[in-house]
């Protein structure tokens, strides 16, 4: 593991090597146990997890570790259940709850988030993002780690209403709905203010904005009521001297200059945002993290792992804040085999 590479790259100091990071392969623990040779599984003791999954990341040469604090939980008074599907080793996160308190989309267009949220006291919030910091560099003293927000703004709109509610919200009245989200920006930007105030040197901004397929609206109204917001959020972390990185699920390649125009530092993308296009427009003045293809580690053969672990350093290598990444995970169900070889090929490839 390498602190000074992947602080390096985040201030676009190019390494001699090129960093990476990882998505859920720390709690893949039939590959931990390859890789390190100590037996652990989803059942093991939560200390020897934490042993296995270090020795991993230090095995694997992690040089930042993704993280945010702020999530669904802080909209537990009124959200939407969507379930989850098995996705961890063991199924511990499946989820069988679905349920909604909407009932129409005049609820969601009439829905007034300080009312039902309430003010949060921002010294408290603000000591919970340095204690989480601090604990991430006691896990991870080796590594890059940071704090953030996970419920940004699109992404906290579906966390409280669900895709549906939310879509026929939007397609009753996207004025109104601008509007309702707006009101969202106004309440979450206690968390951002408070943030700011937060001796944290990296925050992760996440948001997702987009499908598979790109917007969900038309992109006027992302213009109009997502990226202005985001200005606003993010401008108490820019003049905190932060480094920001945004994130987000989905193709969002058509709006790399409205996020660039909104200040951050870099960007964290799944394959189908075009990594080829931000790297030639913005690879000498952004951080880049991604994006080879989780689909190819799951089904391919080596020859097609290596082909897109090839595609993405001969994108990355010659921009200096690049980091090297599997979108969007490296999840359980992953064959061990395909995640050695795709670590093999990144070790080959990744000296500059």
């Amino acid at each position: 593991m390498s602190y000074q590479d992947g602080w390096a790259a985040l201030h676009l100091e190019m390494p001699p090597r090129v960093p990476r990071t990882e998505y859920s392969a720390h709690r893949h623990w039939a590959l931990i146990e390859a890789v390190t040779g100590l037996p652990v599984d989803a059942d093991s003791p939560s200390e020897l997890q934490h042993r296995a999954s270090s020795e991993f990341l230090r095995c694997w040469n992690y040089d930042m570790m993704w993280g945010v604090l702020t999530n669904r939980g802080e909209l537990d008074a009124m959200r939407t259940r969507m379930g989850h599907a098995e996705y961890a080793a063991g199924g511990g996160d499946r989820d069988n709850d679905v349920s909604c308190p909407f009932d129409t989309p005049e609820q969601v267009l009439d829905f007034d988030p300080s009312e039902v949220y309430g003010t949060r006291d921002k010294v408290d919030l603000t000591r919970r993002y340095e204690r989480q910091y601090a604990d991430r560099c006691r896990n991870w003293p080796d590594l890059v780690n940071m704090t953030g927000v996970y419920i940004t703004l699109i992404s906290g709109l579906i966390e409280i209403f669900g895709w549906q509610m939310l879509l026929l919200a939007a397609g009753t009245d996207q004025e109104r709905f601008g509007r309702m989200t707006d009101r969202y920006a106004g309440w979450i930007a206690q968390y951002f203010e408070a943030l700011a105030q937060a001796d944290v040197p990296v925050v992760m901004v996440h948001d997702d904005i987009t499908w598979t397929s790109g917007p969900f609206l038309h992109p006027d109204w992302y213009r109009q009521f997502v990226f202005p917001n985001y200005r606003r959020l993010l401008r108490p972390l820019l003049e905190s001297g932060k480094r920001v990185l945004f994130t987000s699920d989905g193709n969002y390649t058509q709006f790399i200059d409205d996020i660039v125009d909104c200040g951050v530092h870099g960007f964290v993308m799944e394959p189908t945002t075009d990594m080829a296009r931000v790297a030639r427009e913005y690879g000498r003045t952004h951080v880049l993290v991604g994006n080879a293809d989780t689909r190819i580690l799951l089904d391919g053969t080596r020859e097609q792992i290596r082909a897109e672990v090839a595609r993405c350093m001969d994108i990355g290598r010659d921009c200096p804040g690049f980091f090297m990444a599997v979108g969007n995970h490296i999840p359980a169900n992953t064959p061990v085999e395909s995640a050695l070889y795709y670590n093999e090929v990144y070790e080959e490839l990744g000296r500059r």
